[in-house]
């Protein structure tokens, strides 16, 4: 008979080896775990070295070299050269003109495959904020050297730009690839526009006819704070816009199906994205980084090239400045027009012009302020009645939510009209559109 504390030392004696085979198992278990997810981790590793391998080549070569446009791309390099070797502007000019024109292709590229995956209302709001970036970047930077009018009047051009001859030459395209059939967008997102355009004509109108009527309280002083509250009260107003377009009235900016089933040959021949969002979001911030750089030396050139081209530079500030610094509008908003998406024209066209007057510009009011600078919204009698006009003109366009290539081919003219009258028109601040505030 054994006692019970032998019982006990037997009992324990016999649980101790079990205990520790157990202990064994779980180890090796454990280690066989560890090693199988190191290995599905080196796996995993190699299989996104391999991916990124093969996928950055094939972006570069889709982005940069598949298109023809892109045989211009060195221009925009040897802008810079001639810039420090010859210092002869009117070639910088010239040569940057000429390399802004195919990344600005490129960005509405990008642009669009990145509206595969955000949709058409997202996809033209991020269009028309890469394509104005190249507006922003220099109007700081006239901002910052005092050139006032500089910034009034490039900002000014680049919303005419837009609202005539970037959608103008959309619509006629458009028009003429479709000719069978008329065209049609959202017409109540296009209204809306049209009503925040008209807000901004409101903003800009009231600060100049208070100076030209020599009807302020205190001369000079009242017109520049009432642009600074006028600016604030439009900077509101446009992120009001953009809860209204992106969250609230969501349903209001969706594409307008046509009426009629598509043959069974368009459906099968459904686009795919060509690169990934990511890629798309890479490219674009790397286009916008070197148009701005390129737009630096056009803008440091301007003076330059009036000279060398004996052309008036107010010429030059609204219309051919505004050109290329839309070029990115203009190339995407034919080439949706060309594939039957006008909402998504709309949006880089109207939506570019309406970002330009409710945020660009009150954004460069405030920034001027912040600067000690007297940005004001007083943009002169001429140049206001130019927009005031041009805002009705298009906004008429607009009213039927239809297009076609005659609406195109009169947008056209109406901006060979405002071409040719700032072509004879010479600024009154001085006689000069370059003075600098010390």
């Amino acid at each position: 008979m054994v006692s019970i504390d032998g019982k006990t030392d037997l009992e324990s004696d016999e649980e101790i080896p079990f205990s520790s085979s157990v202990a064994t198992s779980k180890v090796e278990a454990l280690d066989f775990e560890m090693i199988h997810l190191q290995s599905r981790a080196d796996l995993a590793n190699s299989w996104i070295s391999r991916h990124m391998w093969i996928r950055v080549p094939r972006s570069i070569y889709i982005v940069l070299f598949k298109a023809k446009i892109n045989v211009l791309l060195p221009f925009g390099p040897l802008a810079i050269l001639l810039h420090y070797i010859t210092g002869k502007h009117g070639w910088v000019f010239f040569f940057s003109l000429v390399g802004i024109v195919p990344l600005a292709e490129r960005i509405g590229y990008a642009t669009e495959q990145l509206a595969f995956y955000t949709g058409p209302t997202v996809g033209g709001l991020l269009n028309a904020t890469f394509g104005n970036a190249t507006e922003m970047i220099i109007s700081i930077y006239a901002l910052k050297n005092g050139m006032i009018r500089v910034v009034q009047q490039s900002l000014l051009g680049s919303i005419l730009s837009n609202m005539l001859l970037v959608l103008g030459c959309a619509f006629f395209t458009g028009g003429i690839i479709h000719y069978q059939k008329i065209q049609v967008f959202n017409k109540s997102a296009a209204l809306v526009n049209s009503g925040l355009l008209l807000m901004a004509v409101m903003g800009l109108m009231f600060p100049a006819v208070l100076h030209f009527t020599h009807s302020e309280i205190h001369f000079g002083k009242s017109e520049l704070s009432l642009s600074r509250f006028s600016s604030c009260v439009m900077l509101v107003a446009y992120a009001s816009y953009l809860f209204f377009q992106l969250r609230s009235h969501r349903n209001l900016y969706n594409p307008i199906e046509e009426e009629g089933v598509r043959d069974e040959d368009e459906s099968d021949e459904e686009e795919a994205p060509e690169i990934t969002h990511w890629e798309a979001i890479g490219w674009l911030a790397v286009l916008t980084v070197w148009v701005s750089v390129l737009s630096g030396y056009l803008v440091d050139a301007i003076q330059g090239a009036s000279d060398s081209f004996n052309m008036p530079v107010a010429f030059i500030s609204v219309i051919l400045l505004p050109i290329v610094g839309n070029a990115a509008e203009h190339a995407s908003a034919i080439m949706f027009a060309m594939k039957d998406k006008l909402d998504i024209t709309l949006g880089v066209a109207i939506g570019s012009s309406t970002q330009i007057s409710m945020f660009v510009i009150p954004f460069c009011v405030v920034v001027g302020w912040i600067m000690g600078q007297p940005m004001d919204l007083n943009f002169q009698l001429f140049e206001t009645a130019t927009l005031f006009i041009t805002v009705l003109v298009v906004a008429f366009m607009l009213q039927e939510g239809t297009s076609n290539y005659f609406k195109g081919l009169m947008l056209i003219l109406c901006y060979l009209i405002v071409a040719a009258s700032f072509f004879v028109h010479v600024d009154p601040s001085e006689g000069e559109i370059f003075y600098r505030i010390d």
